[in-house]
């Protein structure tokens, strides 16, 4: 029989409401506790923000009384369970950024109740668990003896994988630490998987975008050597992708985006220089998939002609297709490089209302060619006559569009 707890989740963007609808569905009464008091409002309001929760969801936990958004870090006190779920980004200079982290953990120090289990979802560098978390907390607060590491596996925008299927890794500090993060984790996930330590379950987590950031750096790589022998890289690699076993298909791009892909690595890249053992395959990657909206552009260009004062329309800005994320999209350094060769931008996004401080252009503008960067599936380019259209990658349904990949 499942114990109602009472949760506060800290961060209410893609990770932490995913996660608050999970748990107030499961009947806990949750805290979702967020410093934009903008954002407060609207969930408060019961609107969604992000693809993949309705507002009929949010709607619903407010209505059962299981459900508040709030500023109010004091309502800590009143929570047994605290899950830690704020961005963790990349500096200007492209190191790990855990301003944000650090001051979520001042701010909720104070308030946490006795035995209190704090969990950390945000990605970050191994040992941050215990050093950037636990260590303040204790200072502050000694009497709170549980910590614990559940990294989180959201994917915006994926329809087939969500909170109830994906399995969830859980690593705490002591026995009584993991056993509670579990029980709890249980109640709305799927399958909940011990692991030994909270540095393994930060170590996976590291691992798994590691391995599809290198994958992503090799494939875009590749792409560049097939496109110099005249070969199409995407039929190369549907045609390997027919093999059953040993081989797992990845696609090139403008560049790569999003929170975890282009971030988790530099935070293990961190770890490894630290301990004096540079990974020189997330170094290459990284100088890799940096190249990629240079390496695009000029294709453009060299298919196009120059660029110089025509007027381009880039056809989503968001890092990947059907969702609003434009968090480390691509599509800033493509807009930079273009610009620099004398093009004039514009963007159109029917899923993104501000992108650089600007907003969607229409498509029946006065434009001199499109540049499809990301496929939304609900595009329509109707209204932008015979004017050529490119893209990254052939696109079946879209045989007319001229492939610069």
């Amino acid at each position: 029989m499942l114990t109602s707890m009472r949760v506060a989740i800290i961060g209410q963007g893609y990770v932490g409401l995913t996660i608050s609808v999970g748990a107030f569905g499961s009947g806990h009464q949750v805290f979702g506790i967020e410093s934009n008091e903008k954002l407060v409002t609207k969930l408060n309001a019961g609107l969604s923000h992000i693809e993949g929760i309705s507002a009929e969801k949010i709607k619903a936990g407010i209505a059962s009384g299981n459900y508040l958004a709030t500023s109010d870090f004091s309502k800590i006190g009143q929570c047994e369970v605290v899950v830690i779920a704020v961005p963790t980004p990349l500096d200007k200079k492209g190191e790990p950024d855990i301003s944000i982290l650090q001051s979520a953990v001042a701010s909720l120090a104070p308030f946490l109740s006795d035995g209190a289990l704090v969990i950390n979802e945000s990605t970050s560098y191994i040992g941050t668990l215990r050093k950037i978390i636990a260590e303040p907390i204790m200072v502050i607060n000694p009497k709170v003896v549980d910590f614990a590491v559940s990294p989180e596996r959201v994917d915006p925008g994926n329809a087939r994988y969500g909170l109830a299927n994906t399995p969830r890794l859980v690593g705490g500090t002591s026995k009584s630490a993991t056993d509670r993060a579990i029980a709890f984790y249980e109640s709305f996930s799927g399958e909940v998987v011990r692991v030994s330590s909270p540095e393994v379950a930060e170590a996976a987590k590291l691992l798994e975008n590691s391995f599809r950031f290198i994958n992503i750096g090799f494939i875009n790589e590749f792409s560049q050597v097939m496109n110099s022998l005249g070969v199409p890289a995407l039929e190369v690699i549907q045609a390997a992708a027919t093999k059953p076993y040993g081989f797992m298909p990845f696609t090139p791009n403008v560049g790569i985006g999003g929170h975890c892909i282009p971030v988790d690595p530099l935070y293990l890249q961190k770890n490894a220089k630290d301990s004096q053992s540079l990974s020189r395959y997330i170094e290459l990657s990284e100088q890799m998939n940096q190249l990629m909206p240079k390496y695009c552009v000029d294709q453009l260009e060299k298919r196009y002609g120059s660029l110089k004062d025509k007027h381009l329309l880039l056809i989503g800005v968001s890092y990947k297709a059907d969702i609003s994320d434009t968090r480390e999209s691509p599509a800033e350094a493509v807009i930079e490089l273009l610009e620099s060769k004398g093009a004039k931008v514009s963007w159109h996004d029917p899923l993104v209302e501000s992108f650089l401080s600007k907003s969607s252009s229409p498509i029946s503008g006065d434009y001199d060619l499109a540049w499809v960067l990301v496929n939304h599936s609900n595009l329509n380019l109707e209204g932008f006559g015979d004017k050529p259209i490119y893209c990254v990658n052939r696109i079946e349904s879209e045989p007319n569009w001229i492939p610069i990949l």
